[in-house]
């Protein structure tokens, strides 16, 4: 697997646990987080989950603010 396939799932997982009933719990994430390791052993578990928590980007840095949203004019 490569970083963009752990990107993906990690955005996949964090999206779950915005709209599913049940969110994935800690112990599936790290179990996931297993498998990744596995498939890459370059890949970097605690960035990865970092970012599934929303405490770092994709790259490891600070996440991006949100973006403004700009108003939208509606034409009658």
């Amino acid at each position: 697997m490569t970083k963009r396939h752990f990107v993906r799932l990690a955005e996949y997982i964090r999206d779950a646990g915005k709209y599913a009933d049940c969110p994935f719990t800690d112990a599936q994430i790290n179990h996931l987080a297993d498998f990744c390791h596995e498939a890459n052993p370059r890949f970097n578990r605690e960035r990865w989950i970092g970012y599934i928590k929303g405490e770092n980007g994709k790259n490891g840095g600070k996440p991006l603010p949100p973006k403004k949203s700009r108003p939208v004019e509606v034409q009658s």
